[in-house]
């Protein structure tokens, strides 16, 4: 089928060893697909992905305002991943480029994995578990706790909180939350006010937060100070909302009764590199390298939504549930029409210069969308085209269209 673009000439190029799905369904798509094990950043990023069309990275690989500057040809980022901080979203957004990311597709597994800590930090059964590797019995109900009829403080009562909160109730625990957005109540647990309160009441405290400048150190000497003695931490959240150092020290003293830490500020680049942290050696600790969300569900989930969204995109130009640029959910396009994308500043009279232009080519606009926020506006026009196809037509139209506000156009058929 003759396209705008050849399907086969768009290049996509997936790092950090997404999952197969995504090659599958991309290849699927036409699109020529370079598949990476490895994350890369700076030069290096530049010199496996500077002619791509469209890059999956998850948490590893940062595309910055360098890296978006010499990739010219850039037409999306795929983050196969829940956060997208790894992003220069306005930097992208300034230059027309969607990121889409994967914010449900492994919501459950980090849940499950979060219960599981419950459960063995109440057990103590890291303790145990490396004390039977090392041929030592320690047969004891020291310290060992039931989780029916404790209390669990969930800090972040989203998608993956809120999950939480569901299955610690099937365990017969009581459940408080705190949130500083309005968020639906589940089951039987409770809103509180304040996070003062949930760290005072609280047998175990598991926070699922984002990576922002209000997160950011949130658990530190004095929130550990003020949690109940013998606690339990749990962040599976992001390295940078916990003071590692501080929580090793509230360990050590007996404060807090242990934790499980999944994220941290300073992370390996790839498997095998060492790692160390105040955290290790210290008693009742689970420490794990970042994989609250790596199971092979979630991983399949998390290629088969943003690759989806992707493909939508190139055949649609739809944007629905991209995170830097206004949101529009397009129709299919129906034959005899061409399309044009039409990313701008968003200022006033853009529209009408559009349509000024396009009727200078004797054009019908069959079906208009518009969608904008603070800064940036994308423009949707189905057009009638009397010209057939003509690819030199086609480039004269996307010439007429470019107004001082445009950020970048595009037509496809």
């Amino acid at each position: 089928m003759a396209t705008s673009y050849p399907l086969h000439r768009i290049k996509v190029v997936l790092l950090e060893d997404i999952h197969q799905r995504a090659v599958e369904l991309l290849e699927q798509g036409g699109f020529t697909v370079e598949h990476h094990t490895s994350a890369y950043n700076g030069q290096d990023l530049i010199d496996v992905a500077r002619d791509a069309h469209i890059v999956g990275i998850r948490s590893k690989t940062h595309v910055t305002e360098e890296f978006l500057a010499a990739a010219d040809r850039l037409w999306a980022v795929g983050c196969y991943c829940i956060g997208t901080n790894q992003v220069d979203l306005a930097q992208a957004a300034a230059r027309g480029v969607p990121i889409f990311n994967a914010p449900f597709s492994n919501t459950r597994s980090v849940a499950e994995k979060t219960l599981a800590e419950v459960i063995m930090l109440h057990r103590k059964l890291g303790d145990r578990n490396t004390q039977m590797h090392q041929g030592v019995w320690q047969k004891s109900a020291v310290g060992s706790h039931e989780i029916r009829g404790r209390t669990l403080g969930i800090v972040g009562y989203g998608r993956i909180g809120s999950q939480v909160s569901v299955l610690a109730e099937l365990l017969g625990m009581r459940v408080l939350y705190y949130d500083v957005a309005e968020v639906l109540t589940l089951g039987n647990s409770q809103s509180v006010m304040s996070l003062d309160q949930i760290l005072a009441e609280s047998d175990v405290v598991t926070l699922h937060v984002p990576a922002t400048d209000a997160t950011k150190g949130m658990i530190g000497a004095e929130q550990l100070a003020a949690m109940k003695p013998g606690a339990f931490l749990i962040n599976n959240a992001r390295g940078t909302v916990v003071d590692v150092q501080a929580l090793a020290d509230a360990i050590h003293s007996g404060h807090i009764g242990g934790a499980a830490v999944d994220v941290f500020p300073s992370e390996p680049a790839v498997n095998g590199d060492d790692f160390n942290s105040p955290l290790c050696g210290c008693p009742n600790v689970i420490l794990t390298p970042h994989v609250g969300g790596s199971t092979i569900e979630a991983q399949r989930n998390i290629a088969e939504s943003v690759s989806g969204r992707l493909v939508k995109l190139m055949n649609n130009g739809s944007t629905t549930t991209a995170v830097n640029i206004p949101e529009v959910q397009l129709p299919r396009l129906h034959p005899g029409c061409h399309r044009v994308l039409h990313f701008h500043r968003n200022v006033p009279g853009v529209l009408g210069r559009l349509h000024s232009a396009i009727a200078e080519f004797d054009v019908n606009i069959v079906a208009q969308y518009l969608q904008t926020d603070a800064h940036h506006a994308y423009a949707i026009l189905d057009i009638e085209t009397p010209y057939g196809g003509d690819k030199d037509k086609d480039a004269e139209l996307k010439a007429a269209l470019r107004t001082p506000e445009t950020i970048r156009v595009r037509t496809i058929w």
